[in-house]
């Protein structure tokens, strides 16, 4: 049975971080820390979420940005201005090149769809509205409405809730494991996106229900 409402993340599920890469080196970081501080905020706010505390994106990667500059020497007003030059380039993230087709497809196959992310709306929203497909997403919602981060439960709870809908109509698509691990125990079916096609999915997990190669692709299964 096809479900109600899709449920999508947002960075690196729809969003391409990789210009990120280029924000690092602008303020004098290597490049290729980038995806290692992105893993960081994401190890920290689960570290919160385990305890039943939650902090927003942007503050867990502003505290660990500084961190990291001044371990470069960068420090003061620099670092300041070097956390918000790097935080300000996730407002200029393009989307996957199957993301805009695949979300409209999903709606015109009368498939509801959301987000969720741990990051802010204001993200979410720069980034769909960016890529020309808002008018396709009926609700933007963020884990901090929710009060606590993905993969805890509470967090794909809080999105039934606002929806209206029980937890087995909803579809969490992620690229990320963790995410849909949680939310198949949160009682939610889940799509995994597989974009480099054929990459090993962690046994540790619950596998996923789906296994699509991007949203054009999950766009084919459900319709």
């Amino acid at each position: 049975m096809r479900p109600r409402v899709a449920v999508l993340d947002v960075n690196e599920t729809l969003s391409d971080l990789s210009p990120l890469a280029d924000r690092f080196a602008a303020v004098g970081l290597p490049p290729t820390l980038a995806p290692t501080w992105f893993a960081a905020v994401l190890r920290d706010g689960f570290a919160l979420a385990a305890l039943g505390d939650s902090a927003p994106f942007a503050e867990i990667g502003g505290d660990l940005l500084r961190a990291y500059l001044h371990e470069a020497g960068v420090r003061g007003d620099d670092a300041e201005a070097a956390v918000a030059g790097v935080l300000e380039g996730f407002l200029g993230l393009g989307v996957h090149p199957d993301v805009p087709g695949g979300l409209r497809r999903l709606a015109d196959a009368g498939v509801r769809l959301v987000t969720l992310s741990n990051g802010s709306t204001r993200v979410a929203e720069r980034l769909l509205t960016g890529a020309g497909v808002r008018d396709v997403v009926e609700q933007v919602l963020s884990v901090e409405q929710a009060g606590v981060w993905k993969p805890a439960p509470g967090a794909y709870r809080y999105a039934a809730d606002v929806l209206g809908e029980p937890v087995d109509e909803l579809l969490m698509v992620a690229v990320h494991p963790w995410d849909l691990h949680g939310a198949a125990r949160a009682g939610l079916r889940t799509a995994w996106v597989d974009r480099r096609g054929g990459s090993p999915y962690p046994r540790y997990f619950s596998r996923p229900d789906l296994v699509v190669s991007g949203l054009d692709d999950l766009a084919t299964h459900l319709a």
